[in-house]
């Protein structure tokens, strides 16, 4: 038994020996101390508490290298290679964990619609249900601030640039041509079907290193990743029918939409001042196929329509209406991929094709032209940690235009252009804290076109300035090759380029949002050239030049009022321009100085119904009067517009929407066409630019079928 008893007791006494004794201290980065953190030697039970003054003690039996772990509610984990031996005394500083609910998001110059961002000013539902925006996704647009309401275009106008210096991306992947068919003074919308896209994020300016070869702003388009169940959705129109439909599958989906649509029953019915030899007649779809690998998706995205109309149009310069006559067709495929190499790097690739061909014809003139555009990206994100991401990659953008003008009696002429673009682009995400983040980046790139290599960097940065509030700043350099009215004349046009400078204030509670943002840009190197317009005998260069700069304010409220949701945007701007065949640097035609916007929905339970009013107004545009001695020095009346939308729920699977753009019926002019010479009185004589019709009424009813019978859109209303 004795021997025994000092058996145990050297046992005991080799193991109490051997133990080691990790200590240390616990703190933050102010080095202050971390209360009841968690410490221990992964693999093991031995570890311990952190006290009130941070420190640890605790007793190993391992021995070696080893891993120390530390961690503590709302601190990143930190994991340590430590050697037994000789860790005493030591200090492990852990770093506050980014909480994507509570940090800091850089919001300068950017929008989001439809998805769950703290920067989000619209739901999907928006494009429908906002009275006049007609699920337009452009009109919806055009109620943000920054933007100008150019009625007699349509296009997206932003911060004084004009609406080709603005790129739309589905997917991550650039859309050539992303307008409907039209003619001059007569308005074009957007050619996609908000049913098919989950969100949408809009950037005024300041955007990042991954999108180049525009000057002015970006609109990116997300396609729905999965469906929730199998729908068809069946729309019944005042000017056309629609049909949508999405089928899932096991690791796969599919969704369509089919529309035709005819204008001549409704002008019928609603007089229009256009003298129609045949009214807007269109039939499109889109579809999207899914297909859901282990740790990626990949999508294809497919739209094709065709428009054709013909019109006896009026023109200052000719007794006799001109005959313009359009056929187009428009064909866009855009395929994508995004998945995960590995736990930290993810990958996104695609490409997109699109085809446009117009067929004109101007009296007994013939004007045809096809582009077809080329697009491919792959892009790497890599997320070291939660405070550092890169995003890099490489993207090539090929163009191919064709156009040939054959005037009555003469031979056709022949123009056109081919363009190859390639970018490489790398941008570093770099959260400090909670409170702080920085975006770096730089783009370069080279079009064949002009044969030069640019550099472009871009920087944004955040700061939290308490729970719900921030400041964002942003700077950036753009460049954008000429645009193709100007390319097809003339093909050794250098790049147009613009500097953007962004402030801005955000503050958002739960249904609340304030923005505030101020921004100047500096443009240079625009385009200029010496004949009334852009012609094939035009002499072109790249000595204009221009600013804008100005105020964006944004409030949206959808919480003090029980079922009342509202927004009111202003927008002051003061840009001016040396550009086209300008004499001198002016405010350009399509900029407004002051435009406000005021949407409002309300909602009914009574009447089941949800009631949208919607106020636009702009302050005058300048216009040229060759009758006086000074350059664009006067302007339109201003322009006021104020829209009504009655959504009302038959069942909850049916919906009547009516709408009426413009109710009070104001006779808005959006500019003045002059005679290329003076008449006999020696006047310059003018006609007005002005709307198709004073109203437009939209009535459609919407029937959703599901497999559960519930599913509608009464939930995004």
């Amino acid at each position: 038994m004795k021997s025994i008893l000092t058996f145990a007791v050297i046992l005991l006494s080799i193991s109490v020996f051997s133990q080691k004794t990790i200590s240390g201290k616990i703190v933050d980065k102010k080095n202050l101390p971390i209360s009841g953190a968690n410490i221990f030697i992964e693999g093991t039970y031995d570890g311990a508490t952190s006290t009130e003054n941070g420190e640890f003690s605790f007793t190993t039996s391992v021995i070696g290298n080893q891993i120390l772990v530390a961690s503590f509610l709302s601190y990143e984990t930190s994991k340590i290679s430590i050697d037994v031996a000789n860790y005493q005394n030591q200090t492990i500083v852990l770093r506050e964990s980014i909480n994507t609910l509570d940090a800091v998001v850089i919001s300068a110059g950017t929008f989001k619609a439809g998805d769950n961002s703290k920067i989000t000013a619209l739901k999907a539902m928006d494009i429908y249900t906002t009275a006049g925006s007609n699920a337009n996704i452009v009109a919806a647009m055009q109620t943000l601030p920054g933007t100008q309401k150019v009625g007699e275009d349509g296009r997206l106008f932003v911060r004084g640039g004009e609406a080709d210096e603005t790129q739309t991306y589905v997917d991550g992947i650039r859309v050539s041509q992303p307008y409907n068919a039209s003619i001059s003074n007569l308005p074009t919308r957007n050619r996609f079907s908000p049913n098919l896209f989950s969100g949408m994020s809009f950037s005024t300016g300041g955007y990042s290193a991954e999108y180049g070869s525009a000057l002015s702003s970006v609109l990116l388009m997300n396609s729905i990743n999965e469906p929730a169940e199998d729908v068809t959705n069946i729309s019944i129109m005042t000017l056309g029918l629609g049909l949508g439909k999405t089928s899932k599958f096991k690791k796969s989906s599919l969704s369509f939409d089919v529309s035709y649509v005819n204008l001549a029953p409704y002008q019928l019915v609603v007089p229009q001042k256009i003298d129609w030899n045949k009214p807007v007649q269109s039939i499109s779809g889109q579809g999207v196929y899914r297909y859901k690998f282990n740790k990626g998706l990949f999508k294809l995205y497919v739209t094709y329509d065709y428009t054709s109309l013909d019109l006896n149009q009026k023109d200052v310069n000719y007794t006799d209406k001109i005959r313009f006559d359009l056929n187009n067709d428009n064909l866009y495929i855009n395929s994508s991929y995004k998945g995960e190499v590995s736990d930290k790097l993810q990958i996104q690739t695609g490409f997109s094709f699109g085809y446009n061909k117009n067929k004109i014809g101007i009296v007994s003139d013939k004007l045809n032209n096809t582009e077809a555009a080329f697009h491919y990206k792959l892009k790497f994100r890599n997320s070291f940690s939660n405070y550092f991401k890169l995003n890099f990659g490489a993207e090539i953008f090929n163009t191919n235009f064709d156009e040939s003008y054959t005037p009555t009696a003469y031979s056709t002429i022949n123009y056109g252009y081919k363009n190859t673009q390639t970018a490489l682009f790398s941008e570093a995400e770099i959260m400090f804290s909670q409170k702080v983040a920085l975006n770096l980046g730089v783009r370069g790139s080279n079009a064949s076109i002009v044969n030069k290599f640019v550099v472009e960097p871009r920087i944004s940065f955040g700061y939290k300035m308490a729970k719900n509030s921030q400041f964002s700043v942003a700077y950036g350099i753009f460049n954008q090759t000429a645009k193709q009215d100007y390319l097809k004349f003339d093909s050794h046009l250098d790049y147009e380029k613009a500097s953007h400078y962004i402030l801005n204030y955000m503050y958002n509670v739960s249904g609340k949002m304030l923005r505030v943002e101020t921004y100047f840009k500096d443009y240079s190197n625009l385009i200029k050239y010496d004949t009334n317009t852009a012609t094939y005998n035009s002499n072109y260069n790249n000595n204009g030049f221009g600013y804008a700069k100005g105020l964006d304010v944004f409030w949206k409220d959808s919480k003090t009022v029980k079922n009342l949701e509202y927004a009111i945007s202003y927008s002051y701007i003061d840009s001016k321009r040396d550009y086209k065949n300008y004499t001198q640097q002016v405010t350009p035609s399509f900029v407004a100085n002051n435009s406000v916007s005021i949407v409002t929905k309300y909602w009914i339970d009574s009447l089941k119904s949800q009631l949208g009013l919607t106020y636009s107004y702009s302050s005058g545009r300048p216009y040229n009067d060759p009758n006086t001695a000074s350059f664009m020095a006067e302007k339109t009346k201003s322009f006021n517009d104020l829209s009504f939308g009655w959504a009302y729920i038959l069942r909850p699977q049916k919906i009547i929407y009516i709408s009426i753009s413009n109710l009070l019926g104001t006779n808005n002019i959006h500019g003045y066409q002059y005679a290329n010479s003076k008449n006999v009185n020696n006047v310059y004589e003018n006609q007005a630019i002005t709307p198709p019709a004073k109203r437009f009424f939209f009535v459609g009813f919407f029937w959703t079928i599901s497999t559960n019978k519930n599913t509608n859109q009464l939930k995004d209303l």
